[in-house]
């Protein structure tokens, strides 16, 4: 039987953490991430809506097309703030990469 390998007991260098400018930058990153995939969902929102007959006897008439691109932007933007649809993470991770912080 071979002896043992030694065992070290040196560790590696704690991270350090963020400097509060980093925290802030990755902070803004995520929240225009966020809205970048807001902005996408709210066009494919809008143009779904645009196809929808309000002239009919129980739709909302003019003013349901004149509040329509609100419902949808207010939609679009839940549902990013839900999670959305998995635009965010990617669009994040490379303006973070492009800014030198991933």
């Amino acid at each position: 039987m071979s002896p043992a390998a030694p065992v070290s007991t040196a560790t590696a260098p704690a991270p350090l953490a963020p400097s509060p400018s980093e925290t802030f930058q990755r902070t803004r990153i995520a929240k225009s991430a966020q809205d970048f995939e807001a902005s996408f969902l709210s066009v494919m929102i809008n143009q779904m809506f645009s196809e929808v007959d309000t002239s009919g006897p129980f739709t909302g008439g003019s003013g349901e097309a004149a509040f329509r691109s609100f419902l949808g932007d207010a939609v679009a933007h839940q549902i990013a703030r839900s999670g959305g649809i998995g635009l965010a993470g990617p669009v994040q991770a490379q303006m973070l990469k492009l800014q030198g912080l991933s």
